[in-house]
């Protein structure tokens, strides 16, 4: 490989895990705009392991922004990330595939009461489809795979 091929594939890199972050900010801050604006214009997301749904970005983010009212206190935590780009003659290809794990603590709403520690927490495994566009990486895919639960205690 030269270093410019090098360089690229760093530069891919970076996109591709900025895009991740990207995502995760989004839904953890409830800006559902931006969400689908990470989203190609055919990209999909399935969350139904987690109890969701599966369709496109747009309507994603009308289940996420319903159903995380939920939970105003949210953040995903998104690690172990591996990453593998299509290859064609040595070269970075336009796609990348990506797998994931992730711990996502929240809190349940509850009348009256400011945000706390969190009470439900969550972990499994994304993987994610992406494709450069002219835009930049964007997701053709979102897959949740939820691994375990933890439901507040009952009192």
């Amino acid at each position: 490989m030269t270093q410019r091929v090098e360089l690229a594939a760093v530069m891919d890199r970076l996109a591709v895990d900025n895009l991740i972050t990207e995502y995760a900010v989004a839904v953890d801050d409830g800006d559902w705009e931006a969400y689908r604006g990470l989203f190609a214009p055919a990209g999909r997301a399935d969350y139904r392991s987690a109890g969701g749904i599966e369709g496109d970005a747009g309507q994603i983010a009308e289940w996420l922004a319903e159903n995380m009212r939920l939970f105003p206190m949210r953040q995903h935590l998104i690690v172990n990330r591996r990453v593998r780009f299509g290859v064609l003659d040595q070269d970075t290809g336009d796609t990348a595939q990506v797998q994931a794990d992730y711990v996502n603590p929240m809190r349940l709403a509850r009348d009256g009461e400011a945000c706390a520690a969190p009470d439900f927490v969550c972990g499994g495994r994304y993987t994610f489809g992406m494709t450069r566009t002219d835009d930049g990486w964007r997701l053709d895919q979102v897959v949740v795979r939820e691994k375990w639960r933890q439901l507040p205690a009952t009192r």
